[in-house]
Formats: structure tokens, sequence, C-alpha cells
């Protein structure tokens, strides 16, 4: 069994949850998230992030406009959406649910 694939499964199970916080306060664009995930130890490249943001457009829980830059070419903006607000109101009684949860299993095992 390989850990870092396992490592790599548990950071893609939780990636909406993270996409959607980032997006819960302020519109960004794709560089912008992917530099928070990175700061924040959750290492994603472009090639995932970009089809997630799709599906989360899809779904209707995103969606974008674009803003002229200064330095290159016009950037697409994403912010969350008034559907994506409950949605991910949602996750966070799952996270926080599971979390504690698991949290209290270790502790109980050691």
């Amino acid at each position: 069994m390989n850990i870092e694939n396992t490592k790599a499964q548990m950071r893609k199970g939780i990636l909406e949850f993270c996409i959607l916080s980032i997006l819960k306060k302020k519109a960004k664009y794709s560089f912008e998230i992917l530099e928070t995930l990175k700061v924040s130890k959750i290492l994603v490249v472009e090639g995932t992030l970009y089809p997630l943001l799709t599906r989360l457009k899809n779904s209707e829980l995103l969606e974008y406009h674009w803003e002229e830059s200064k330095n290159g070419p016009p950037r697409k903006y994403y912010n969350i959406t008034k559907k994506g607000k409950e949605f991910l109101s949602e996750l966070y009684v799952s996270w926080n649910e599971l979390s504690n949860t698991v949290n209290e299993l270790i502790k109980n095992i050691k």
C-alpha cells in the first residue's frame, strides 16, 4: 500500500470543501486559489483544479466573471453563489461531525 496515494485521496475528498471555503469571503482567480491551497499545504495542480471549478460551476455552487489584468490577459474570477454558501454550510456541519468522530476514535485507541 502506498502512503502517498492514500494521502492524495484524503486531500481530494476535501478539495471541494476547501475551495468553497476559500471563496466564501472574496472572489479569486485560479492562481490565487492554487496559492491559498499551497500555503495551506494542500498541494493541487492546475489539471485537478480546473475540472473541479467547472464541476462546481455546473452545479451552480460557483459563478465567474472576467476582469482585465494589468499584467496580461483578462482573468476569470470565481465566486461562491447563494446555493454554494448553503452547500458550504452543510459541509461545515458534516466536517465538524466527521472530524470530531475521528478525533474521538483516535484518542480512545491510543
